[in-house]
């Protein structure tokens, strides 16, 4: 997605009048790439998975802090929220930093958060330890992430991210299990200083992500070894220069004197030489890092506010209408199902087998089939994808009307499945805008998603609190979720009637 100064994808011809010849880095879609796979595959799991059993803590923190569930709900939406919002100006640090600096960081600051979260006196602390810190750490490992596994497959990039992404389903279930295993031994503070420990394990995934270097070897351009100086020897010390001359007028008292003036005066030299490299190593680096953010900015803002602005293109501002209904409807029932299964007096059947987890195993499959089905050449993409928002919708609309563990486990599934529509989204986002473009109109979808799952949550514990039913929340949220995709289907019918018009004045005026 974004282009650092570390991380490059093919390799240089040795003769600088090729330069751009390219010739394929052997690492792409083999080797070290599937350990990038991995790493991402875990990221998700510590990040996304997380994000998702929140509604665990939810609940625990309902119960300690006695305020409104539209006020708590925050807590959760801003952590979702700002790990996507974020997610185009951390273009900014990878294009500076690089992928693993950057997911390193993102690491640490994610696991402070979580360990500053547990000391919270009230909920406003929450939102500025765990909302904001924390959330701001998740989007700092979790777009390096994605971007690693882009840059290290080509031709099986789909079934990378694929595979990749399956972790938030894993991980759903099993930090769901985890953290309502950690609140009941330990307390949710407790629960909270142990999970922050868990997510130090980011820095490692972090260091997994080692950049795609210009040179065969991973260090020099053309495969060739760095020359190394060798160390000044006996032997060639007195066979060269005045040490030599010097030795072969004899070996006297005098001579050994001059010999170990002239040594010191070369080893003063050398130092001096040292010195001066150290400074000139600092100038460049700090030039290069100078151009680097300089670049870094000036691509990412043409590429998002410039004259081939992606703003222009009215089909791809109406997907950007649909992101920002689309995300709250799979969130929300992440957040507010352990509170609706508890007023509904099914917490025992819950425990043994929690609904959240029904949607995350649900939504692994969801994604590896409708994946499969899409890449079939008889089926169109949109159709799967459109086909999928309408389960979905519907599924959202009919929830409400359950009040019986089966029928809630039903209609979780529905969702589950119907929401692996995701891994559609880079596909669909690249039909709409050409591949050139991928990068930053992926961006800029994902930040419409941070905001839906910002403000969805918020908004449903709101209108509980007014009506004190979960059923409106649902109510309204499906119907915004089909303005969005009626958003989608709008638009297309409205460039075919623009074709026709402009075929019809051109025929016209023939």
């Amino acid at each position: 997605m974004y282009t650092s100064h570390e991380d490059i994808g093919y390799d240089f011809e040795d003769d600088p009048k090729d330069k751009k010849t390219l010739k394929p880095h052997p690492d792409i879609d083999g080797g070290w790439a599937w350990m990038m796979v991995l790493s991402s595959f875990f990221v998700h799991i510590l990040i996304m998975g997380s994000q998702m059993a929140l509604g665990v803590l939810n609940v625990e923190w309902l119960e300690e802090f006695h305020q409104s569930r539209g006020l708590t709900a925050w807590v959760s939406s801003l952590s979702m929220g700002i790990t996507l919002i974020v997610g185009p100006f951390i273009g900014l640090f990878i294009n500076t930093c690089g992928c693993r600096r950057t997911a390193i960081v993102g690491g640490l600051v994610n696991s402070l958060g979580w360990v500053l979260s547990a000391y919270a006196a009230n909920v406003h602390y929450l939102f500025i330890t765990f909302g904001v810190t924390a959330g701001f750490g998740s989007g700092m490992a979790y777009l390096p992430a994605v971007v690693m596994v882009g840059r290290y497959f080509q031709k099986r990039r789909a079934l990378a991210q694929g595979l990749s992404t399956t972790g938030t389903g894993f991980g759903t279930f099993l930090m769901t299990v985890l953290l309502k295993y950690l609140c009941a031994e330990y307390g949710w503070r407790n629960a909270m200083f142990i999970q922050g420990a868990v997510s130090l394990n980011l820095c490692v995934c972090g260091a997994l992500m080692r950049p795609l270097s210009a040179g065969k070897d991973g260090n020099h351009p053309g495969g060739k070894d760095p020359q190394v100086l060798p160390a000044p020897s006996t032997e060639s010390v007195k066979s060269s220069g005045p040490l030599g001359r010097a030795e072969e007028k004899g070996d006297g008292p005098g001579n050994e004197e001059t010999l170990s003036d002239l040594a010191a005066q070369a080893c003063q030299e050398e130092a001096g030489h040292r010195k001066n490299m150290c400074a000139l190593r600092v100038l460049k680096t700090v030039s290069q890092l100078t151009v680097g953010v300089r670049r870094g900015f000036r691509d990412w803002y043409s590429g998002y506010f410039g004259t081939a602005s992606l703003f222009t293109n009215r089909m791809f501002v109406a997907f950007i209408f649909w992101a920002l209904f689309a995300y709250s409807s799979f969130v929300i029932p992440f957040i507010h199902l352990p509170e609706i299964v508890n007023l509904y007096n099914l917490s025992e059947q819950n425990d043994v087998f929690p609904l959240t987890s029904i949607i995350a195993i649900v939504h692994i499959f969801g994604k590896v089939i409708l994946g499969i089905v899409a890449d079939l050449p008889c089926i169109s993409v949109w159709n799967v994808f459109l086909m999928a928002n309408f389960t979905l919708v519907l599924s959202i609309f009919i929830l409400p009307l359950m009040h019986t563990y089966a029928g809630l486990a039903v209609i979780c599934a529905l969702i589950g499945f119907s929401s692996g529509y995701f891994s559609l989204m880079p596909v669909v986002t690249e039909d709409l805008v050409g591949i050139e473009h991928l990068a930053n109109a992926y961006g800029i979808i994902i930040c419409a998603n941070g905001v839906s799952a910002l403000l969805g949550p918020p908004f449903a514990g709101w209108i509980y609190d007014i009506t004190e039913k979960y059923d409106f929340s649902f109510y309204i949220c499906g119907l915004l979720y089909t303005v969005g995709i009626l958003f989608l289907l709008v638009q297309p019918c409205v460039r075919i009637i623009e074709q026709s018009r402009k075929k019809y004045m051109d025929g016209a005026h023939v």
